[in-house]
């Protein structure tokens, strides 16, 4: 979220001053959003990221790993140490460059993410059961909005 923040103050101009209040209320309330899905995890923010991305890439290095979350290589290792020792990651040599690790989940990993995926969606569908149709459909609208101010440069 701070990056995202840092990116739109660093690349924009001032705001219209009709268009701050807005903008405002649309960074709190994403941010509240974000701390409120965050409290459904199972994991803590930086193992959940390192599960996501090994799920979506497939088996990765400690050092591509870093680097697609941002981290040193060193940090990494604590972190797949925590998922390693909860068997939700294995490690095998890798069959092109033998002096590296690559890094797996394994189906209990698999399953807990699944799981923990299933909980948080779970909890935004009963909270979103509770809106009426009409309010649902305004959200819908409000969706496809987010996603194209969340694909612009």
């Amino acid at each position: 979220m701070a990056l995202i923040i840092c990116r739109l103050t660093t690349q924009t101009a001032e705001p219209d001053a009709e268009l701050a209040p807005l903008a405002t209320d649309l960074r709190v309330v994403i941010g509240r959003l974000i701390r409120r899905l965050r409290a459904e995890h199972r994991f803590p923010l930086t193992q959940a990221a390192v599960l996501g991305r090994l799920d979506r890439d497939g088996s990765l290095c400690i050092g591509e790993l870093a680097a697609s979350e941002s981290v040193r290589p060193q940090s990494m290792s604590q972190t797949l140490a925590e998922l390693e020792a909860e068997q939700l990651v294995s490690r095998s040599p890798d069959l092109a460059d033998g002096r590296r690790t690559r890094i797996e989940l394994t189906q209990h990993g698999r399953d807990a993410l699944t799981a923990d995926r299933a909980n948080r969606e779970g909890w935004l569908a009963k909270a979103i059961s509770e809106f009426t149709p009409a309010e649902r459909e305004s959200l819908a609208e409000a969706v496809e909005l987010l996603k194209r101010l969340s694909e612009r440069p």
